[in-house]
């Protein structure tokens, strides 16, 4: 008798239990409030589902930030999502707030690398804010004067960003980061952006740049180069973003203060955008014994004390 009870209970028991567990669930899907304004949601680049998550908890957007990431997993929503700033409203259900996140954000993340010239800058904001040609033509003419002031660094702006408003908050970015720094040692750093490929390097090689000027060597700097070279064959903005591109022998004829094999000294102006570590070794060079380098088809730097060295170097790493 027992027996035939328990066979009886236990399906209740599991539908009842099974209810109880669908209506939780089915709970922290719904609005977390009725109303209430929106609330700005800041989700960093890179963050994970779990993450955005637990972001969307915290800010009192959902419920569970668990629910959101198995709501997301199950749905493949993670790749839609983007990072940026938001502005949703507690009164969302966790689908809907889903939704909202995969619409795009209301400011968008921008990295801007180090060592780009202000065209490329130029065309890295159009393609995330989804500009127009008017928008490059007006940046590179706020820009004119200010290739080097342009600071390398992640920007958060609306699409409805002005050309005006991002040139302004680059060099004011420029100027809280940077001080005390001469127009010469930011016309250094902007070549020493171009020529190293690692952070040990920039001081030492900043220091040979400094030796080279300082006896009146030429400079003989293959950005410098590649920069002259692209202003004469660019004389519209290069869309295609193809910029420094490789130079050979009969480039180093080209006619331009910005050619250091041509012409002794520094180059007029910033050939390109430094970043803190480069603009901090131009301040701050490393004296050594060296007077050449180059680096080999593997990114290795190799220096030398003369000229025939560096020939031995050029022989072994590079042909």
């Amino acid at each position: 008798m027992k027996f035939k009870l328990l066979i009886l209970i236990i399906p209740i028991v599991l539908v009842l239990m099974s209810f109880a567990i669908f209506l939780f669930v089915k709970d922290l899907f719904l609005p977390l409030s009725k109303g209430g304004e929106e609330i700005t949601v800041l989700v960093p680049k890179g963050s994970s589902v779990t993450q955005i998550g637990n972001i969307l908890e915290k800010n009192k957007v959902i419920k569970s930030g668990l629910a959101f990431k198995l709501y997301v997993r199950l749905t493949n929503s993670q790749n839609k999502m983007q990072a940026g700033e938001f502005e949703i409203s507690p009164s969302l259900s966790l689908i809907e707030v889903v939704e909202s996140l995969e619409k795009g954000p209301r400011e968008i993340f921008v990295t801007i690398p180090e060592g780009l010239r202000k065209e490329e800058i130029a065309i890295k904001f159009a393609k995330a804010l989804e500009k127009d040609q008017k928008f490059i033509d007006d940046f590179l003419l706020l820009s004119s004067d200010k290739e080097g002031y342009l600071f390398p660094d992640t920007y958060l702006f609306p699409k409805s960003a002005t050309a005006t408003q991002i040139v302004n908050k680059m060099t004011s970015t420029f100027n809280s980061k940077i001080k005390e720094i001469t127009y010469e040692q930011l016309i250094v750093a902007s070549m020493l952006e171009r020529e190293t490929l690692g952070d040990s390097e920039k001081p030492i090689v900043a220091g040979v740049i400094y030796k080279r000027l300082n006896q009146g060597w030429p400079l003989q700097i293959d950005a410098t180069l590649q920069y002259a070279k692209d202003n004469i064959k660019y004389k519209v903005v290069n869309t295609e973003n193809k910029y420094w591109e490789p130079i050979y022998l009969a480039d180093k004829e080209t006619d331009s203060k910005f050619n250091t094999y041509k012409y002794l000294g520094l180059p007029p102006a910033p050939i390109s955008n430094p970043g803190f570590l480069s603009l901090k070794a131009t301040k701050s060079p490393e004296s050594s014994d060296y007077w050449y380098y180059i680096h080999d088809t593997k990114g290795q730097i190799h220096y030398a004390k003369t000229l025939d060295e560096h020939n031995g170097n050029i022989a072994k790493y590079l042909r």
